[in-house]
């Protein structure tokens, strides 16, 4: 409680809204998956798509074995940390930019055969080639976040694979791996009945490769999930293909609980209810708040309107109607200038942000190991000038 009351008096000089991360609650994710990575002999990346947060990349880049990205500038982004391998997965590559991502990227992976056949001429002998296989098979309960839901882009359908194999039998003459991905903060059994189900469809094919990446949406450092079954999952795999390297690519897990959003009430309007109006977005800053939709928590307040005795309607400072955090009651009122903090905001918030309604982008700042709270970047009205 002590160490509570001095961090939310640290906070009272910090300039909002502000991301801020910590780095002993990173560290500890890290280590974890770094524990992973020696026991069970899997290569494990950072998906940037779910966590770029720059004060920490080199950090990041100490423990992990290299970067996912969906593109060039996902890719270039790894390249200025001197990630130790870049693997670039895009739905759809474009002829302008590919040469650049060739040049940088270890691992290009192709979402298609056309894909494939459009570019594998433009590669290097350094570049290793894979294909992205849609197991079709998933337990997603979001349709937005399932890659393997009805009509997908995502990935070769085995049908399909069969279909390009009976018009040219030897077009995986240059493929070392296939990827997929089927998980969405999903624990280590979910994996194991996708990866059942992609070993039936394509083991045929195994004994060409080099690789297989299990994609990302393993949710491992969760408190229940299960690590010691993820594990003996990939020990068991490798037990059975020796020949093959097993990749994993988890972006949520890196950022999970490592910080929070901070910022502060502006105004407090009355509709029937207390509103208090912050200087912060869902729609800009916390957009899955939105579209999964889930409620966030917040830190000394109860999503159980009914559990204390001040109630308030949080709402972001954008003209949008929809732009509400959600009903929260608390145990002391609140007043305009108070601080409010959104628990667990750093990954999949960042690197969503907008300027919509020109509202501006949250500050960048770390708790480092020595418990101080430093501001590591600030954001501008040029930075919504410089997008439009």
């Amino acid at each position: 409680m002590e160490n509570n009351r001095a961090l939310i008096q640290n906070l009272k000089n910090i300039q909002t809204p502000c991301y801020i991360c910590n780095q002993s609650l990173l560290t500890k994710n890290l280590k974890l998956l770094k524990k992973i990575k020696i026991q069970s002999g899997a290569k494990i990346l950072l998906a940037l798509k779910g966590f770029a947060f720059s004060p920490f990349m080199p950090l990041v880049m100490k423990y992990l074995d290299g970067v996912c990205a969906s593109g060039l500038h996902e890719a270039m982004y790894a390249n200025d940390y001197d990630a130790k391998q870049i693997h670039t997965f895009s739905v759809a590559f474009k002829h302008d930019e590919f040469e650049q991502i060739v040049n940088i990227s270890d691992f290009i992976v192709f979402n298609s055969f056309s894909q494939y056949k459009s570019f594998k001429n433009k590669t290097k002998n350094t570049n290793s080639l894979g294909l992205r296989i849609n197991p079709e098979v998933s337990s997603v309960s979001t349709n937005i976040y399932d890659p393997c839901s009805t009509y997908s882009r995502l990935g070769i359908t085995k049908e399909n694979f069969h279909k390009e194999l009976l018009i040219n039998q030897n077009i995986l003459s240059d493929i070392d791996g296939f990827h997929f991905h089927a998980l969405f903060e999903q624990n280590a059994l979910d994996l194991k009945k996708v990866l059942e189900k992609f070993e039936e469809n394509f083991s045929v094919y195994f004994s060409q490769l080099k690789w297989i990446n299990f994609g990302g949406g393993h949710h491992i450092t969760r408190d229940d999930y299960d690590v010691n079954l993820l594990i003996k999952i990939i020990k068991e795999f490798k037990q059975k293909y020796p020949n093959i390297e097993v990749i994993l690519e988890p972006g949520e897990a890196i950022g999970w609980k490592t910080g929070f959003l901070l910022t502060s009430v502006l105004d407090i309007v009355h509709n029937e209810m207390n509103i208090a109006v912050l200087d912060t977005s869902a729609e800009a800053h916390m957009p899955d708040t939105l579209i999964m939709p889930y409620k966030a928590d917040v830190r000394d307040a109860s999503k159980d309107i009914n559990k204390y005795n001040f109630v308030y309607k949080l709402a972001g400072n954008t003209c949008l109607a929809g732009d509400i955090m959600g009903d929260y009651s608390f145990k002391e009122k609140l007043e305009i200038g108070d601080k409010i903090i959104f628990e667990d905001m750093i990954h999949y918030t960042i690197v969503k942000n907008t300027t919509f309604n020109g509202i501006k982008l949250p500050n960048l700042a770390i708790i480092d190991e020595n418990k101080n709270i430093v501001v590591k970047k600030t954001f501008s009205y040029d930075d919504y000038k410089n997008r439009n």
